[in-house]
């Protein structure tokens, strides 16, 4: 299965970054980057249930073609909800069930730094994508 651009663009980036330290500046950067949610976007229908910051996810289709746009009240859960979608905008739904997102933050360099609770909110956004996508 081939990678979004914006994937390819990331992974090219934190592959490049020498160490933990450069990694974390530009998960910050990518987080920084999220276009911001209306206040229309950001109602409890919204919000992903099992993250333990609040994190805000809507979906639509175009083309064929899902595209996601979330954000978090939490600097760090913003940089990794960033590369998530960076990783699955622009893939069919039948596309969307099968991304592997450990696979995909141990390509970042990340997977170490996913705690059990980040783990499980990330889990929980791709989660929700598949049942938008539904």
């Amino acid at each position: 299965m081939s990678l979004p651009a914006d994937a390819v663009t990331a992974l090219q980036a934190f592959q490049n970054a020498p160490g933990w330290e450069q990694r974390a500046r530009l998960l910050m950067q990518w987080g920084e980057r999220l276009p911001a949610l209306s206040d229309e976007d950001k109602v409890e229908a919204n919000r992903v249930h099992g993250c333990e910051s609040q994190v805000w996810l809507v979906g639509e289709l175009r083309d064929g073609h899902w595209q996601f746009s979330a954000n978090s009240d939490a600097r760090l859960i913003r940089g990794l909800v960033a590369l998530l979608l960076a990783r699955v905008n622009g893939l069919s739904a039948a596309e969307l069930q099968q991304v592997d997102l450990p696979d995909w933050f141990n390509q970042l360099g990340l997977g170490r730094q996913l705690s059990q609770s980040r783990s499980n909110g990330l889990n929980a956004v791709l989660q929700r994508m598949r049942d938008l996508a539904g």
